[in-house]
């Protein structure tokens, strides 16, 4: 795999978090993650604009190959949904609009990918993260919006990265029966 850098985006109304990662020699390194706060703006179409050129300043700074982002997920509140729609639709523009393919990804997706559980909570996802990407304590934000976009990115890099055959995995369970060889020291078939 070449160098790439990817962007992951956790899109927001009130807090939309970021991390991007650069790949080298098909290993991720964390370039940067932050959040973006927009709760200060009562206007929502404000936090909108907001959004869209944080994400291109991300874009023109660092260059990305590619945008990892968090589908909305069905909530009880069809009002809170419709913001988060259109926060994560307003991202995608920004990348759109700089020619950067983008890959979507739902938040049970991304919490199997990082932590191998998809009910996984937030604190999990971030800790993963830090020992995954080595990451010092001091570099490691309070708000876990920024570790959810640096988990999309995380995310992407593993999906794409996945052997391009026929191998698909239900379960970490079905993956150590189908490569017993692979996996030492782990009873297989139980």
């Amino acid at each position: 795999m070449k160098e790439k850098i990817i962007l992951g985006v956790d899109p927001g109304t009130t807090i939309m978090g970021y991390g991007l990662i650069k790949v080298v020699n098909n290993k991720p390194f964390l370039l940067a993650m932050g959040i973006l706060e927009l709760n200060k703006y009562e206007d929502h179409y404000l936090r909108l604009r907001r959004i869209f050129e944080r994400i291109i300043g991300l874009i023109d700074e660092f260059l990305p190959d590619e945008l990892a982002i968090e589908s909305p997920f069905f909530g009880k509140n069809v009002q809170s949904m419709l913001k988060l729609g259109r926060a994560q639709g307003v991202a995608m523009a920004a990348a759109l609009s700089r020619d950067i393919p983008i890959f979507e990804y739902a938040p049970l997706k991304i919490k199997m990918a990082i932590t191998g559980n998809g009910s996984a909570a937030k604190e999990q996802v971030a800790d993963m993260l830090q020992r995954y990407l080595k990451i010092p304590q001091e570099n490691m934000l309070p708000q876990l919006d920024a570790t959810d976009g640096l988990a999309a990115a995380v995310c992407h890099f593993f999906q794409s990265n996945r052997p391009s055959g026929n191998a698909q995995y239900t379960s970490w369970k079905d993956f150590i029966n189908k490569n017993e060889k692979r996996v030492k020291g782990r009873p297989a078939k139980s």
